[in-house]
Parts: C-alpha cells; sequence; structure tokens
C-alpha cells in the first residue's frame, strides 16, 4: 500500500510551498510545487502539491507545465478539488505565460526570420486544440500594423478564403502579409489544402498589390516556412 503523502500542514516548514520559495527561491521548487502556490489549497485528502500533481500528470499530450496549455476549464474542473476559482486561476496563469512569452519574443521578431516570428507565436498555438489561422499585417516599411485571426477550424482543416484574408489587408492598407496557422497534429508537414490555399493568395496578391512574403506552420516547438520549403512559387507568366 502506498504511503499516503502529508497534507501542507503535516510538512516541514522548509518545505511548505510558498515558506520554501521564500527561502530558495522559485528555481529550487518543483513544476508542482510552484502550481501549488496558484492553487493555494488542495482538497480534503490531498495536498495542494499533491492536487499539482494530479494535474501535471493527466493522460493528455505535452510534458509537465505543457499540459496547462491543453486543458480547458471543463477539463480542469472534472478533477477532484478544483473547482470554478481554481480552474479561472490557472486559465489566467496560462494566458499570462503566454503574454510574457510573446513580449519576449517580440524583442527578437523580424519578419525575414520565420524562426523569430513562429517563436513569437508557439506558445499562443500550442494551446490550441484546434486550427487557427491568422495573418499578420505589414506597411511599406515593413512594420506590424496589427494581426488578424483569419479562421479557426476543426482538428485537421482552418478553411480559409482569399476574400476574407485579402478583404482584411485591404482594410487595414496592408502592403504585405504572412500567414501563420497551426497544426494540432504535431506534424509541420504542408497538407494539400495548405499549398492550395498559399498558391491562390500568392496569385491573387499579385493582382492586388499585396504580397505573401510567407506562410509558416507551427506545431509545438516545430515549425515549417512554406517559403524556405520552396512551395512558394508563382507560374511563369
Amino acid at each position: 500500500m502506498s504511503r499516503k503523502k502529508p497534507l501542507i500542514h503535516e510538512m516541514r516548514e522548509s518545505e511548505r510551498p510558498r515558506e520554501k520559495f521564500e527561502l530558495y527561491g522559485g528555481d529550487r521548487m518543483s513544476d508542482a510545487e510552484l502550481l501549488a502556490l496558484i492553487l493555494r489549497t488542495g482538497s480534503r485528502n490531498l495536498s495542494a502539491v499533491a492536487l499539482a500533481e494530479e494535474i501535471l500528470n493527466l493522460d493528455i499530450p505535452g510534458e509537465g507545465l505543457e499540459k496547462l496549455y491543453h486543458l480547458s476549464k471543463k477539463d480542469l474542473m472534472e478533477i477532484h478539488g478544483i473547482g470554478h476559482a481554481k480552474a479561472t486561476e490557472i486559465l489566467a496563469l496560462c494566458e499570462l505565460s503566454v503574454r510574457l512569452s510573446r513580449l519576449k519574443s517580440r524583442e527578437h521578431l523580424s519578419f525575414s526570420s520565420p524562426a523569430s516570428i513562429a517563436r513569437y507565436y508557439m506558445a499562443e498555438f500550442r494551446s490550441y486544440r484546434q486550427e487557427h489561422l491568422k495573418m499578420m499585417l505589414l506597411d511599406s516599411k515593413n512594420h506590424l500594423i496589427g494581426e488578424r485571426l483569419i479562421s479557426k477550424g476543426t482538428v485537421n482543416a482552418s478553411p480559409a478564403e482569399p476574400r476574407d484574408i485579402f478583404g482584411e489587408a485591404l482594410r487595414a492598407g496592408a502592403v504585405s502579409i504572412i500567414l501563420i496557422h497551426n497544426h494540432p497534429s504535431g506534424d509541420t508537414t504542408p497538407s494539400p489544402s495548405d499549398l492550395s490555399i498559399t498558391q491562390k493568395l500568392m496569385e491573387a496578391g499579385e493582382l492586388l498589390g499585396i504580397h505573401l512574403l510567407d506562410h509558416i506552420i507551427v506545431a509545438g516547438a516545430q515549425y515549417k516556412s512554406l517559403k524556405a520549403e520552396g512551395y512558394m512559387s508563382l507560374p511563369a507568366l
């Protein structure tokens, strides 16, 4: 029979998450201990640390804290000891981590570097179970003037039409655009529909004077630039 894990008040003071953080700092703490600080309390039979470990050990995609990106409020509230308030706080923590990641990535964001663009969106896209297609809007000096969510679809597809994409670009006064979308499957290989919509947008963009600079696919920590891979070439006249 496995030994029951101690509740917080049964731990030595130096092992309790809050006291440990104050004594040693966050870098000396496990993921579960840090998450326990957000949870604050556990359930009747589980400490906050044990409850955090249950969350991090759920049978869902990802490793450790990465699993938080894949959890919905419904998923969290199905865990005994997680109510409305705790679920909301955890989701707020995830959103903050996404925004902090984007702030850090923005410092090195270069529109001529597919890697920097992919890093900018990775934390956000990692949380999506469906495909999301976003567009970055650039002016004549290659400055970012906005971004738009064009579509979100099923697990396997995010349909988009050229009229939707260029309608948004024209309204924003964009001179060029970059598309980026995620593959929840984890495979960055472009699908036939990815290649088809890219070709259509390149051809339509040439007529409208709004150039598609790249189309980037993100899957977890991996990415693929269709331009770098040689998929973006216009047919000879």
